[in-house]
């Protein structure tokens, strides 16, 4: 925090709304173990080391769990609290809030991940009595946490079906709060001429890098349009970090892709905008699993608010969040996924066309404004009180037909503003 997206929006919808916010985290790179930034007070603790094996995810969680309980007491002596939020993974913190609850206090869980279904997607079936063991403690922890939940907010009407149907909860208790961008800060801006360095296309790729995210088939995309299709002025960059950074570099060296890829790391929101502002094509690689299929993939929904076309491998939920405003190719296929790629870079019409519909929904179906009314209704409704959304804002008032902030001179500010820049190369595509 406050890198985290959703959370962080979650955090200032409950400041604006007259609520005092804590948050307990691991600490990032540079970050001092408490700060208050916006108004909310971060409380952090070092992070456990990278977990490997069963003994090294259960330190990890035994670790991350007795640190935010003794955190939780110096919250709770400090500002005090009313109500705990977690999200998973893990899902051990309802025992935490299990506890608390003795003492009055409620608790909602923001159910971000599958995590039965991501044991499913990262080692496969299982074969071995160890392996059988392991997947029937995520499902005792997922229908615990769902059983002390006092409310459950899920991310789409697939998490929500799991909630009703594996944690027993009936509809009144469940909310769908999805991670939709807040389109007055994501934008569309004229880039940034140096983000392409030389390049005539900029590919993006926007997210985490586990070894689910399928991150590896944006280099074999790479080595596809480079070194067969004879694209050498094509550049990728992938913004994030995760498990599998280090590997993918070497990959990437290995491919002879050096040249042609960027690893920025972790990036804050403005070299974000930066990039995705610079880029032609946004890269959603995530492979088709248990977990992915179902999961609301927040990078989809990122670059529509950026106004950039992207290429999907065809996921339920991810059609869901992009409709018509992405090109889906068969989960694994390289090669589809390359012609897609090509069709978006070779068709300026076909790119702007794009731009401007996934935009549109993005402020339109997608935007954080209608979730955030949706979260503090739950949250509300955990605490017994009626309406408790604040009213209309002077930033909601002021926007257009895109949904750009009026007074930022460097927006595209409407829709032929948006698609005479993608055609002749300005911002979100178009060779120079």
């Amino acid at each position: 925090m406050p890198l985290d997206r959703r959370v962080w929006l979650e955090c200032q919808a409950l400041r604006d709304s007259g609520y005092e916010v804590s948050v307990i985290c691991p600490q990032g790179p540079g970050d001092p173990t408490y700060h208050v930034v916006d108004g909310v007070a971060l409380y952090k603790y070092p992070p456990a080391p990278e977990a490997e094996g069963l003994a090294g995810f259960a330190y990890e969680f035994a670790y991350s769990w007795i640190r935010t309980a003794l955190l939780s007491l110096t919250v709770r002596r400090e500002r005090g609290f009313d109500v705990i939020q977690a999200c998973n993974p893990p899902d051990t913190f309802w025992l935490l809030a299990l506890l608390w609850k003795t003492r009055g206090v409620r608790f909602v869980f923001d159910h971000h991940d599958l995590n039965p279904e991501l044991f499913l997607s990262r080692f496969g079936a299982p074969t071995t009595p160890v392996e059988h063991a392991e997947l029937a403690v995520l499902r005792w922890l997922e229908r615990c946490t769902f059983r002390t939940a006092d409310h459950v907010i899920s991310t789409n009407e697939s998490f929500k079906a799991i909630a009703q149907e594996r944690g027993g909860l009936a509809e009144q208790d469940v909310t769908v709060v999805r991670s939709g961008p807040d389109t007055r800060s994501m934008y569309p801006r004229h880039p940034d001429p140096d983000v392409r360095g030389g390049a005539s296309h900029l590919l993006a790729y926007l997210g985490i890098m586990g070894p689910q995210d399928g991150v590896e088939s944006v280099l074999h995309l790479m080595d596809e349009l480079v070194h067969r299709r004879g694209r050498t002025s094509v550049r990728a960059v992938l913004l994030g970090f995760g498990d599998s950074l280090e590997s993918l570099r070497q990959e990437c060296t290995r491919l002879d892709l050096d040249d042609h890829v960027e690893f920025t790391g972790r990036v804050g929101p403005a070299e974000i905008a930066r990039y995705l502002n610079a880029a032609d094509v946004g890269l959603g690689p995530d492979p088709r699993t248990p977990m992915n299929d179902l999961s609301t993939m927040n990078k989809t929904m990122e670059y529509m608010a950026f106004g950039l076309p992207s290429v999907a491998f065809d996921l339920k939920e991810t059609r869901i969040s992009g409709a018509d405003s992405v090109l889906y190719v068969p989960p694994g296929d390289i090669g589809a996924f390359a012609d897609a790629v090509e069709q978006l870079l070779d068709d300026d019409d076909l790119r702007a066309e794009m731009a401007v519909r996934g935009r549109r929904r993005a402020v339109s179906v997608l935007d954080w404004r209608p979730q955030r009314k949706a979260y503090l209704r739950a949250i509300g409704s955990v605490l017994g009180r009626g309406k408790i959304e604040s009213g209309q804002t002077a930033a909601d008032a002021l926007e257009n037909e895109l949904g750009v902030p009026t007074d930022d001179e460097t927006a595209l500010t409407n829709e032929a503003d948006l698609r005479a820049a993608v055609r002749r190369g300005d911002a979100t595509g178009g060779a120079a």
